[in-house]
Order: C-alpha cells, then structure tokens, then sequence
C-alpha cells in the first residue's frame, strides 16, 4: 500500500461515487495534485448497496441540469479511462394516474427539451408497446425519457478513480480521518498513518458526513434513512421477451404509488419509498455504529407490503417469482432532499459534495459542480438547489433534520406544487407578532425557518392540506389575496416580515469598498437604494437594499433564504488587512410592510415623524413610545413604508398600528398577495429572476450600472457583453386568454416553432386583471408588442412583450406620492 503522503492541494474525505468523481473532475481541471482518503474501501457506504438508477427526470432546472450531465459522462467513461462498465441506457416510463401528474411531465417535458433531451409524453398504448407485461386501465399516461437507465454503482466508481489515479491523482484507501485542525492559513488532516497538510478539504463523507461535519464545527443538515428494494429471481417470460427484443423493459416508476420497478437481468428489482418509513442512528439510543462498511439493516418487508401488491397488480409476471434477496441500506437525507454542493459554511477553504439521495444518478453532475466551485470560486449552472448554505442553523436540529428527511423519504416522488406547504418540522421560528397575525387567519408558510403569512383565510374558507394540491390559480386563497391587493390598492395594507437577512456594515473606507462591491451607487447617507453584486464573469450574485445611516455606517437588508449566501459574500470579499465590521444583526430586529393610499394618514397619527420626506429616504422615528426606522421604500409598489423595528418592540408597534388603520381600511395581507403585486411592478426576486444563470445585463437591471466608476467587480466582463452585444434579455409578458394556471418558472418561450428563451417567474395580477410572466426572452425578440408563445404545463399560450415599465403605475407617482 502506497503511504500517505504529507502535502497535497486537496483532500477529499470519502471514497464513494461522489468523491471520487470531485477527484476525477479536479484532475480534468488540471488540479492533479490531489488526495482521496476512504476509511474502509471504495465504495463501501450507501454507494455499494445503491441501486444504481440513473434517471434525468427532475422538476429543478440544476438537478436536471446535473443529472442530464452525469447520463452524458457515463456514457463515454469506460472508453475515456479504458475501465469496462456495466452501463444499461434503457428508457424509462414514470406513469401518471391524474390530471395533475400530467401537467408535472408536461413541464419536466418543456425543460428536458429545452436542454437537449428528447423526453416525451406518452399514452396508455405506446405504454403497453413499449412495456407489454404493464397493466393500462387506470393511467393517464406517461414520461418517457430515452437517457434513463442504469449503472453498476461500483464500476462507475471503479471506472473515476481508475481515471483520477491516471492523471496523477492519489487515492489512499483503508484511512480514516481522525481529526483536523487549522494551521498558517492551510488544514491539517489526521489519520492513523500520519497527517497530511493542505490548502482546501472536501467533505464528501455520505451517510457519515455530519461526523466529519463536527471535526471542522460544523452541524451538517442531514440524517439517514433505511431504504429497501427487492430482487427477484428470473421469470420466464421476461427472459423470452428480452432474448426476442435484444434489449431490456425500460425502467418503470410508478410515481403516485410511490416505486420504482426494474429489471434486473431476467428478474425485477422493486424498490418502494414508502410512507411509513424508518429513520436510523436518529436519537442517543440509536448511535451510528463506529463502522458499517459493507453492511446492512436487517429486512423490513412487512413495510413494503402495500407497495408490493401493488407493483405484483400493475406487473402481474412479477406475482409469479420467487423473492431472492432484499437489500436495506442507509442513505443520507438533507431536510430538502437535495444533495450538499459547495461551500462548507462558516468555515474557510472547505466544501461539502455529500448527502446525496441520488447518488449515483448525481455523481458525474456533482463532481462537475464542486471542482468549478473549487477550481474557479464559481460554477457553470447556478447550483444554489444544491448550495449548504441554504440552510441555516435551525436546520441541523436533529429533530428538525429527522423530521424533515421522513417527510421527503415518505413523499419522494410527490408533486411539487406552487402553494403546497410542507407541514414537517414547522414553527422553528416566529414573528413575534405571529400569535396576533394567526387570529386574523394567517395561513403560513416557512422561509428559511420563519413563519410568514401567506394568505389570510376567512371563516369558511378551504384551509385544508388537499386544496393546495393543484397547479390551478383559483384555489380558496384565490379571492382572499385579491382582497388583499385590492386593500393595497385603495386603502392600506400590513404585512408582517419576519427575517429579513440585515448586515451591519462600518468602518474607514465601508463606502469605498461597497463602490468597489456593487455595479451602481452607493447611497448618502439617510437614503436607501438596491445594490446589485456581480460576480467577475458579469453574472448576477446578488441583491441587498443598502441603507445609509452615516458616511461609513451602512445596514445591508437582504432576503431571507439569502442569509448564509450574502454573509458569506460580503466576508469573502472584504479588503485586507481589514478595519471594516460585518455583523449578522437578522435575528435582533423584525420587519412590517405598511402599503397603500391610506398609509401616510394611518402613521401620522402615531409619530411626529417627517412623512413627506421622498421615496427611497429613511429616517429614525418613535411609534407608541418605541424607536423603529421608517423606510420610504414598498415591494408592492404603492406609497408605503417599510416599519423596521427591535424585535422586542414589534408588538406594541404592530399593535398600535392596527388600531389606528381601521377607520382607514387597513387589512393584513400576505406573501401571496406581495408576490402578485410585485409582478405588476416588474420587481425581481432572489433565485427566481435573479440568479448566476444571467448576466446583469441579461437581467435588465443595467440602470443600475455606472459604467463610470473607476472599477468594480464584473465591470470588464460586462463591458465586454455591452461591446458583443446582449444575446437574451429580461422582459414582462401578458399572457392574452390564459388558462387555468398561471406560467411557473422554467416555462419555455417559443416564436416560430423554435425555443427562444424562459420564464423566471409568473402569477396572477390582480390591480391589472392579467396572467404576467417575467423572463428571459432572445434579445431580438425582445421589443414591446412581439407576441410569442409561452407553454404552460404543456399548452402554449399568446403572450406580448410589455414595454419595459411596470405594468401598474408606470411613471411611480403612486409609489412617490
């Protein structure tokens, strides 16, 4: 055995699939001084028992995006790095038994197409030609996706780390870390066979993650599931038709019963995600043993009972063999479902390439992503589905991460819809007005933890979980937040917004640096504005209101989900050696949205502050003997305040407001509500239509560049784009004589039978009466009045690009007045 090496640039800690494809991808970006270090062999966590399915199918467009990736490499490794693979690209059917299942293909379908895969729908006959042992009479119909299929799990990550070691990487199997610590500015990583010293570590541990997690003081976000499948043993007629064929039975998921079905050689391989799972190593009585390399939980079949009749009801040959073999693993589960790909948070030079549900269908995508991320500080597809720092600190509770893990197991191939919330792990953090705000019939729903009101139900209303159930528009929240708006609209509005994301920024030189920071200017003191933060390559990192408070004294206010992300950037990029402070200040104070015609005349009678002072100032202000800042600014696009407050204070202040709003018309309204309004206005949202898969110029946001600036982050990049010309732009589209729902995001763009770009959001306005969708459309197409066709779970619609002004008071003098 080849000792342990004492430096390399790199240690990546697990040897799974995941690992070694970080190493392989590393060294194809020319880092070949790398070191893998596995604890027992190769493969020996949940990759060795994994099933090994590799499907594309996803209804994110960066877990599409990766999977589609990792079909395309594994169908050229084992000729790439001369390592035979067991690789069956089979096709699958994912079968759909209603309406609604339908329109979830429908859209997985216009994405798939839109990256280049020939995915289709297809109906109860061609599922029978393709699939004659299938039972049709209660389908709607099916996905069809040629790419699907599956692979050995243990070649595939045979066949990397063959790869990886051909390019000089290091590969040092049967060594455990046991520790590591920080050192001049590089990590010293401990084993058994010595320390190796180097520049960056990657955790990409698996199930054991969270104990590698703890050696850096990090509580990963993650638990382990048991997930079982059974192998049957060969049946006559599938080995003749597939003798007769030459091929195998595509690869079947019947996803609203909730199993997958494949063959395996002449037999089948049944794998359920059933409802009434098991969580394991979750509670102190049940510690995660010291090694469970090659091992497995015992057998739980009286858990796969129903899944099984009904898979033996849908396949009847399966009825007729025998069962040889159950396999029952751990597979590590983040709350979300999706992997852990980036940045570790909080901590300097480390990534995180673990908790993989998926495997083995994310692996090739996976290291793609985390050698960009590593080699270049930014990656290809905006990863932020992936990103560890989407969860904040809550999110590692083990009852929190327990819970939410069996709810997804439990739910893996649920539909995704719009205004479904999740009820797992709930209430981690509240306003401190959410007691008052649920009597009025808040309906909530949870950002980055926090509770937020989305609607507001009356007596009578459907607040039932199955009512959420559905892509359609006019749910039992359809009137109420139209009520809401249209309250905005004529009187006032409130809306309670707990979590803002607020950075406290001071010291000598802070507004230099953030003119170095930002693409626009930096506001004077006792005003506020947007400030949008590029990366080198001109693409879009972020937005944060930057409130001025003095010369040097700066409040960053950002979106909630954005916390982790935004902090990390500010720290990241702060200049050397630094006399600025950054403090993470979210959790000290609160926020109201106080909207409409009527505000002005409910605050005047609570405080002596100036309320003629323009939009975008700010000014420190008393409210029933409580200081709070008023902020001239409103996302919903009406004369408003933002009514920023201690978080100890928020009561009495909401309290009073309340009161003094009735003879006014003051009514509650919710996110709902804020997400229509602020369509009307064009206003964007973090990760919707602002993300790193657009430019700032793409993203229409160019008002907020000043190109005179000495310098900032991005300025070469977009000059350039400025110089070549922008190929796609950010347009508002009415959608003329719509349907049921309204354009989700990702919804394809057509002109001429040719795609032509996407929507990044879309909704209802209800000030307007219209269906709109924000995108990004072809730069040519891109001028007012050009109708193209936006395809809606599978329709296509007319839409007409707007000109660019919003859509609701389009010169501002409502938001001015």
């Amino acid at each position: 055995m080849a000792g342990l090496p004492t430096t390399a640039r790199v240690v990546i800690i697990g040897g799974g699939v995941v690992g070694t494809s970080s190493l392989y991808h590393l060294c194809k970006a020319g880092w070949t001084d790398c070191v893998l270090l596995e604890k027992n062999e190769l493969t020996s966590g949940s990759t060795w028992h994994a099933a090994g399915n590799v499907p594309t199918f996803s209804s994110s467009w960066s877990l599409m995006n990766m999977q589609r990736y990792s079909t395309e490499l594994y169908r050229g490794l084992a000729d790439a790095v001369d390592y035979p693979m067991n690789y069956h690209v089979t096709g699958s059917l994912r079968l759909a038994h209603t309406k609604e299942r339908m329109q979830e293909f429908q859209r997985a379908k216009g994405m798939g197409r839109y990256q280049g895969m020939d995915i289709d729908i297809v109906g109860p006959d061609e599922i029978k030609r393709r699939y004659p042992f299938i039972e049709t009479h209660d389908l709607k119909g099916a996905l069809y996706d040629p790419s699907d299929g599956d692979i050995d799990p243990a070649q595939l990550t045979q066949a990397l780390a063959k790869g990886a070691r051909d390019m000089g990487a290091r590969i040092i199997r049967f060594c455990p870390v046991s520790g590591v610590r920080r050192e001049n500015d590089e990590w010293v990583v401990e084993t058994p066979q010595g320390e190796i010293r180097c520049e960056i570590v990657v955790n990409a541990a698996g199930y054991r993650a969270a104990e590698v997690g703890k050696m850096f003081g990090r509580d990963v976000p993650m638990m382990v599931m048991s997930h079982q499948y059974i192998l049957f043993e060969e049946i006559p007629e599938l080995m003749a038709w597939s003798k007769e064929q030459g091929k195998k039975l595509p690869l079947l998921r019947d996803v609203d019963t909730s199993y997958y079905l494949r063959q395996e050689k002449n037999g089948m391989n049944l794998g359920p995600y059933e409802r009434n799972c098991r969580a394991h190593w979750a509670t102190h009585n049940d510690p995660m043993p010291e090694d469970f390399s090659f091992q497995l939980f015992p057998d739980d079949l009286d858990r796969l009972e129903h899944y099984l009749a009904d898979a033996i009801a849908r396949v009847p040959i399966l009825g007729t063999a025998g069962l040889s073999k159950v396999i029952n693993g751990p597979i590590p589960y983040a709350p979300d479902g999706n992997p852990l790909i980036g940045p570790m948070p909080g901590v300097p030079n480390a990534f995180e390439a673990c908790v993989f549900t998926f495997g083995i269908a994310q692996g090739g995508g996976a290291g793609k992503v985390l050698a960009e991320w590593i080699t270049e500080g930014q990656t290809e597809w905006d990863m932020w589905s992936c990103d560890p720092r989407r969860f904040t600190a809550f999110a590692a509770a083990p009852d929190y991460s327990v819970a939410k893990g069996m709810e997804i197991y439990g739910n893996e191939y649920a539909i995704q819809f719009p205004r479904h919330a999740w009820p797992a792990g709930r209430d981690r953090k509240l306003s401190p007005i959410h007691d008052r705000i649920k009597a009025l019939g808040a309906q909530f729903d949870a950002y980055n933890g926090w509770e937020r009101a989305t609607w507001y139900a009356q007596p009578g209303d459907d607040t039932s979980e199955e009512a959420t159930l559905t892509f359609r528009r006019d749910g039992p929240w359809q009137h109420r937040v139209r009520e809401e708006c249209l309250a905005v609209r004529d009187a006032a509005g409130i809306l309670d917004l707990p979590g803002f994301s607020r950075f406290r920024l001071q010291g000598p030189g802070a507004r230099d640096w953030l003119v170095t920071m930002i693409t626009g200017l930096v506001p004077k003191p006792g005003r506020i504005g947007l400030g949008y933060f590029s990366d080198d390559k001109g693409r879009i990192v972020t937005e944060m209101s930057i409130m001025a408070l003095a010369e040097d004294l700066f409040f960053l206010i950002t979106a909630s989900v954005a916390e982790q992300h935004d902090f990390e950037w500010l720290q990241h990029h702060l200049p050397r050696p630094n006399q600025l402070t950054l403090q993470n200040l979210t959790d000290a104070f609160s926020c109201q949205i106080l909207s409409g015609p009527k505000s002005r005349s409910v605050l005047s009678e609570l405080t002596d502050a100036d309320l003629s002072l323009p939009w975008l100032s700010h000014q420190s202000a008393q409210i029933a003997g409580h200081w709070c800042q008023l902020v001239r600014v409103s996302f919903a696009g009406e004369l408003g305040w933002e009514i920023h407050t201690k978080v100890e204070d928020t009561g009495a202040i909401f309290d009073a407001v309340w009161a003094a709003g009735q003879k006014h018309g003051l009514k509650p309204f919710g996110m709902y509500a804020l997400d229509s309004l602020r369509l009307e206005k064009g206003y964007r949202t973090w990760k919707g239509d602002l993300s790193t898969d657009y430019t700032i110029l793409q993203g229409g946001l160019e008002r907020f560049v000043k190109w005179d600036k000495a310098d900032f982050r991005g300025k070469a990049a977009l000059q350039n784009e400025k110089q070549q010309g922008v190929k796609k732009r950010f347009v508002t589209l009415v959608v003329e004589n719509p349907g049921d729902c309204d354009a989700p995001s990702v919804s394809t763009l057509w002109h001429d039978g040719k795609i032509v770009g996407e929507t990044t959001s879309g909704g209802w306005g209800h000030r307007i009466d219209k269906s709109i969708a924000l995108g990004m459309l072809r730069a040519d197409l891109a001028e007012p009045g050009t109708a193209i066709e936006i395809e809606i779970f599978g329709d296509r619609f007319r839409a007409v690009v707007q000109k660019d002004e919003p859509l609701w008071d389009p010169r501002n003098e409502r938001l001015r007045a």
